[in-house]
């Protein structure tokens, strides 16, 4: 047996934790070790030729076009202060119980999961507009920072999000790829609205096992937890006026792909055109603004599809070399079967969540087991929701967890990372839970789906 695939993967990683951009270490190692392989003959360089029509399938990728408009969504809403807005009259709804402001906190990064789908953009955004005013109202630095932490990963689950996306195209691709394998040659496709509806059920638990934990804890641990305070001079009326015109962009643009009225890129150009008239209603639209926005659209943009590349130009030349089949042999051979090969999978990934963002862990990791498990029966949607609530556990758990990383880099010098680290263990304790359900309970992902969809 071969071996080369794996000791490529190695070498990758190794590159990787040095410090070296992704994209172009994807794309060097690959071509480093199929010049290697055409020197020795171990690879043919006619694999090779199929790059340019990956490529070419990558830039006329219609569900890809959704992640700008996306991202452009997100962006427009931070920028203008209007996801801040969200925050400012939630908490007069919610500001008369104890622990008011800790459940505005979570049901806000909810709504600002879904417009931007970007773990660091929810953090960084809720940790730079809650976190002052939590520290200031009595909230310990651990549960304030814990909450903070763990909403902003909601961005993995809650749909539409980027990650979402991204998956549920590498996904269908997977699942394709799988029934080919078995000699299903009229395969069955998977979309990704069928993800985002697998992801609603999934996404809104988790919420609610957070509101229960805050509750929880203003009753049990009320010193972590300040008294009610005094709202502000708001008419309850005033405030749901200011709600509903950024809930209502959030979701039309879910229940129009949910609804089956849009695909997923239709229902992003609704968003970013809606975020861009909601920018001008509020009286934020400015030169400066869009400038901003659209600067950074393209910069998260262009690295979305950089990696892209590099992925592609590395799983070309890892199957080349017979990666795909060792990893099929490898898993085939495991005790217990098709759960064995999950459960390892699951633990892979999220071990290489410490240290790879989830479009780097979609790009190259996906694409090599998914056909592998895929085939071997498991549900495409099921095991997509499982992926991306490992990753969002992945992304809280410290010592390497990258939500952890984006919140210190706004919190004041008062809060130590000790604090943070006691403040999400609970949360994280609590995706474990939801990732346990999802085992025992596959409907949970599944339910919607076949409901909408058949």
């Amino acid at each position: 047996m071969d071996f080369t695939p794996l000791l490529m993967f190695g070498v990758t990683f190794v590159v990787l934790l040095a410090g070296y951009p992704v994209a172009l270490t994807l794309a060097g190692i690959a071509l480093l070790f199929a010049v290697i392989g055409m020197t020795t003959g171990a690879f043919n360089p006619s694999d090779l030729g199929f790059m340019p029509g990956r490529l070419f399938g990558i830039v006329t990728n219609q569900t890809l076009i959704a992640v700008p408009l996306f991202v452009f969504m997100g962006v427009m809403l931070e920028k203008t202060k209007i996801a801040e807005a969200l925050l400012t009259n939630l908490s007069d709804l919610f500001g008369q119980m104890r622990g008011g402001l800790a459940i505005t906190v979570v049901l806000v990064g909810m709504l600002l999961a879904a417009s931007t789908g970007i773990v660091g953009a929810t953090v960084v955004t809720m940790g730079l507009m809650s976190l002052p005013i939590m520290l200031r109202e009595g909230y310990s630095p651990s549960f304030a920072t814990g909450t903070i932490s763990a909403t902003g990963t909601l961005g993995q689950i809650i749909p539409p999000s980027i990650a979402l996306v991204l998956l549920g195209d590498v996904l269908s691709n997977a699942y394709q790829q799988a029934q080919l394998s078995m000699g299903v040659f009229a395969p069955k496709s998977v979309s990704v609205g069928d993800l985002f509806a697998g992801a609603v059920v999934p996404g809104m638990c988790l919420v609610l096992l957070y509101l229960i934990y805050i509750v929880g804890k203003a009753m049990f641990h009320p010193s972590a937890v300040p008294a009610a305070r005094p709202t502000r001079d708001r008419n309850l009326w005033h405030s749901l006026a200011a709600l509903w015109p950024p809930l209502f962009l959030i979701m039309a643009v879910l229940g129009s792909i949910l609804g089956g009225y849009a695909t997923p890129t239709e229902a992003a150009g609704v968003g970013a055109a809606g975020a861009l008239l909601l920018a001008a209603l509020y009286g934020k639209l400015n030169w400066a603004v869009l400038r901003d926005v659209g600067e950074s659209t393209l910069s998260t943009t262009s690295m979305v599809f950089f990696i892209l590349v590099g992925a592609s130009v590395f799983s070309l030349v890892f199957r080349g070399y017979g990666g795909d089949e060792l990893v099929q042999t490898l898993f085939a051979d495991m005790p217990g079967g098709k759960w064995t090969a999950v459960a390892i999978v699951m633990v892979v990934i999220f071990l290489l969540g410490f240290i790879l963002d989830f479009i780097e862990i979609t790009f190259v990791v996906v694409p090599i087991v998914g056909p592998v498990l895929l085939a071997l029966g498991i549900d495409p949607i099921w095991l997509g929701v499982m992926i991306a609530v490992n990753l969002q556990t992945s992304f809280l758990t410290p010592p390497f967890g990258f939500a952890l990383f984006y919140l210190r880099g706004v919190t004041p010098a008062s809060v130590t990372t000790a604090d943070m680290y006691r403040g999400v263990i609970p949360f994280i304790l609590l995706q474990i839970l939801l990732l346990g359900l999802l085992v025992v309970w596959p409907q949970l992902a599944t339910w919607l789906p076949n409901l909408i969809y058949g």
